[in-house]
């Protein structure tokens, strides 16, 4: 049976490296893979932190593991703390994948990122 994939990165800065991955065909399509896109995300974002986070639960339910893709500033995103806090609490498996070594769209990698050691609060 496939497994539920959420995919949590940091937005603004990696997004261009998260489709890298979505579209690596190593996931198979959107909804099952864990994405949402880019006007799901904006929309959210004009609710505020509430819209936000139904936006992550939403897209967390019914998933059994995240994959937190890891840039630059990953382990200093609040929404990237929260995401894996909720993983957590729904007993996810958890793995993380260094993304930096990937091109953006100005054909840059960036600097090596890392997760803080400490668990989410």
């Amino acid at each position: 049976m496939a497994r539920r994939v959420f995919f949590s990165f940091h937005y603004s800065n990696d997004i261009w490296r998260a489709n890298q991955v979505r579209n690596s065909n190593v996931v198979a399509g959107v909804d099952a893979a864990g994405f949402f896109d880019h006007s799901e995300y904006e929309e959210a974002k004009k609710k505020g932190k509430d819209g936000i986070e139904r936006m992550i639960l939403k897209n967390l339910k019914n998933t059994s593991v995240t994959v937190v893709l890891i840039g630059k500033e990953t382990a200093s995103r609040p929404w990237v703390k929260y995401e894996i806090k909720q993983s957590i609490a729904q007993r996810n498996g958890l793995l993380g994948i260094y993304i930096h070594h990937l091109k953006d769209q100005d054909s840059d990698s960036a600097f090596f990122g890392a997760l803080s050691r400490k668990c989410p609060q």
